[in-house]
């Protein structure tokens, strides 16, 4: 991910959501302190390919204008294209999100070093489907982590997850119903042979006469 960042006084506030199936949903707001009544502040603009899965309106609060961009259901790698959303900007937040086996980590730089610090708030905020292993943030609970980033300077972000690859997750699941389904199936075949055997009495052989009977 890259979001260019505005000079002047600034807000950027991105917040994120990370599922059990590595879905990631959240919000971005970018806006500055108008210059003047005409002033819209920062416009945030999806990349063609993910317009179904980004809304954007206007943001006005607290004497800030600008806009503010709402995704949902997002791959690791469509993180990375919200870079493209605006092209204007002094800083930048490059961050990413990796799966090594059950283990996620998140990566980032903020380099805020020609973002004026008076009047600037810069958040970053992230959620995870499981505790948080280590991280530099503030931890906010098990398994959200915020950062406060200071503008004029360069921070990083870093945190580590641990919970199951989904692929690998369904395809235990496929296993499990495939085991299941076998069983069943002997179950099934085993109660009708049962059902089908041969209920005739057996007819006993004659007994043979004993010396004695001679």
């Amino acid at each position: 991910m890259l979001v260019p960042l505005l000079a002047g006084c600034l807000r950027v506030q991105v917040s994120m959501g990370v599922s059990a199936d590595d879905r990631v949903s959240g919000q971005i707001v970018a806006a500055v302190i108008p210059a003047n009544e005409t002033d819209k502040g920062p416009q945030l603009t999806p990349p063609s390919s993910l317009e179904k899965q980004i809304r954007v309106q206007e943001y006005k609060k607290d004497g800030y204008v600008g806009s503010q961009a709402f995704f949902s259901d997002l791959s690791f790698g469509d993180v990375a294209q919200l870079s493209s959303m605006t092209d204007e900007g002094a800083g930048s937040f490059q961050l990413t999100l990796t799966r090594s086996g059950d283990t996620v980590t998140l990566d980032g730089k903020a380099d805020l070093k020609s973002v004026p610090a008076q009047g600037s708030d810069i958040q970053f905020s992230i959620a995870f489907p499981a505790r948080i292993a280590t991280t530099n943030g503030n931890r906010d609970g098990d398994s959200r982590v915020s950062w406060s980033l200071p503008a004029g300077e360069v921070s990083t972000v870093r945190a580590e997850v641990s919970y199951a690859d989904p692929s690998t997750r369904t395809f235990a699941g496929w296993a499990g119903i495939m085991a299941g389904l076998t069983l069943g199936v002997a179950i099934i075949v085993g109660a009708m042979a049962w059902m089908m055997r041969n209920r005739t009495p057996v007819a006993r052989a004659p007994k043979s006469p004993s010396p004695s009977d001679t």
